[in-house]
């Protein structure tokens, strides 16, 4: 797997790029305007993107109707030397749709425990605690 990032202007601002072709802006969360998404902030991304595809993948093999999809991430972060790396996440994921709670609560679980390699990435560094919400569609 490789990525590539260009610097698109005279400041922080960074397009990267994957095999696929798409690409990500990335800037610098200190700056006056900001052109992009923070590299904490991709971290976040990935752990709930991640995790999504797995649910939303094992929900669809059992024949759940999901209707709505949608994930917080948030990260709790501590100051080491001159750096802040995360200490924890949480991920929150809501679902609407013809669902049943306990298969989402199982799939979720196969994700974090399992199958998501971002979350499982970061094993021995940070606590990922997760929780899962179904909605009926009305």
């Amino acid at each position: 797997m490789k990525v590539i990032l260009e610097r698109k202007n005279s400041e922080y601002l960074l397009e990267a790029s994957g095999v696929s072709g798409n690409t990500v802006m990335i800037d610098h969360s200190g700056m006056e305007t900001v052109q992009g998404v923070s590299p904490m902030e991709l971290l976040l991304m990935g752990v709930g993107s991640c995790s999504a595809i797995d649910i939303i993948h094992i929900l669809k093999k059992q024949r759940q109707e999901i209707t709505s999809y949608k994930v917080e991430v948030t990260g709790e972060r501590y100051e080491l030397d001159e750096s802040k790396p995360f200490k924890s996440m949480h991920v929150n994921v809501v679902l609407e749709g013809d669902i049943s709670l306990d298969k989402a609560k199982k799939a979720a679980n196969l994700s974090f425990e399992k199958y998501c390699s971002v979350s499982k990435s970061f094993d021995k560094c940070i606590e990922i605690t997760y929780e899962v919400k179904v909605s009926p569609t009305f």
